[in-house]
């Protein structure tokens, strides 16, 4: 009976062992994502006045959780009974964000900006700002839905020859990294500023060593926001590039001949098919709007 116990403690501590190892293979594979979602949320939860900051992201937050919640039940469902659908979402997935980091490339070389609501406007009304405030939510939630879809559909393609006990653990500790650490550290991200603030008015003297601190968080929040969203754009695009180069055989056929680090022919595949998306999407928008 005592050895039967004690066998069983040696059976969890190595399913432990293999979920920590498993988890550090799956957290790496889904970082330029993780990135992305931080860099996007960021942006959006930041331009509010100061006491709604945090509750705007406390609302996100529990959208993700949902999402989470939505997502993870199917996923495992489908690694159980239709594996081959992981790796079809998967593909289909990195063909998105190859789409959306090469379009992002695009705007910036064409010099395309997306006009962004003014949240901080003296004569907005209360109606407006509200109005304003969840729709800026929501879109933040959406995003985040389909960044949960990726997130999870690539942790699931790192553990699908485990066992289900295994590939549940890993993937639910992924998906609560994927919402707590990234929005614990946009909260910390777009509070900078008020903190500042608060830093420039601990005292009275002027050009005190506070006040000098407090100046380089505020003018530092636009930049560090600015940098997350071009890191993500290159993340983005390594990971699709990762994805297609690991499960599209042809492909990592090809890319074991070129002479580049393997990071540096992602990255470049990546950007490729999400060119290829882009102009596809595009000629069918023009065709679209022709018809109309």
């Amino acid at each position: 009976m005592a050895s039967g116990f004690f066998a069983l403690l040696d059976d969890i501590a190595a399913l432990m062992d293999d979920v920590a190892v498993m988890s550090k293979v799956a957290a790496k594979k889904t970082a330029g994502i993780l990135g992305d979602d931080l860099a996007v949320n960021a942006e959006k939860a930041s331009g509010f006045i100061s006491d709604r900051e945090l509750p705007v992201l406390w609302a996100i937050t529990k959208g993700s959780f949902l999402n989470k919640l939505i997502i993870l039940p199917f996923a495992f469902l489908l690694s159980a009974f239709i594996p081959i659908a992981v790796t079809i979402i998967l593909v289909l997935g990195g063909l998105y964000l190859a789409y959306e980091g090469a379009e992002k490339v695009y705007e910036f070389l064409a010099g395309h900006k997306h006009e962004k609501e003014n949240l901080l406007d003296e004569n907005i009304t209360i109606e407006e700002l509200q109005s304003l405030e969840k729709g800026r939510i929501k879109s933040a939630i959406v995003t985040d839905f389909i960044l949960s879809v990726e997130i999870v559909i690539i942790a699931l393609g790192t553990v699908t020859d485990e066992i289900i006990s295994t590939q549940i653990m890993v993937v639910t500790i992924i998906a609560i990294i994927a919402t707590v650490g990234v929005y614990g550290i946009v909260a910390l991200i777009v509070r900078m500023d008020e903190f500042g603030l608060k830093l420039i008015n601990l005292n009275e003297r002027d050009n005190s060593f506070s006040d000098k601190v407090g100046r380089v968080l505020v003018s530092a929040l636009p930049w560090i926001i600015k940098i997350l969203a071009v890191v993500g754009t290159l993340a983005l695009l390594s990971v699709a590039g990762g994805v297609f180069a690991h499960n599209v055989h042809f492909l990592h056929d090809i890319l074991e001949q070129v002479p580049l680090p393997s990071m540096l022919k992602e990255f470049l595949l990546g950007l490729v098919i999400g060119a290829v998306v882009v102009l596809i999407v595009n000629l069918f928008k023009m065709i679209f709007k022709k018809k109309k």
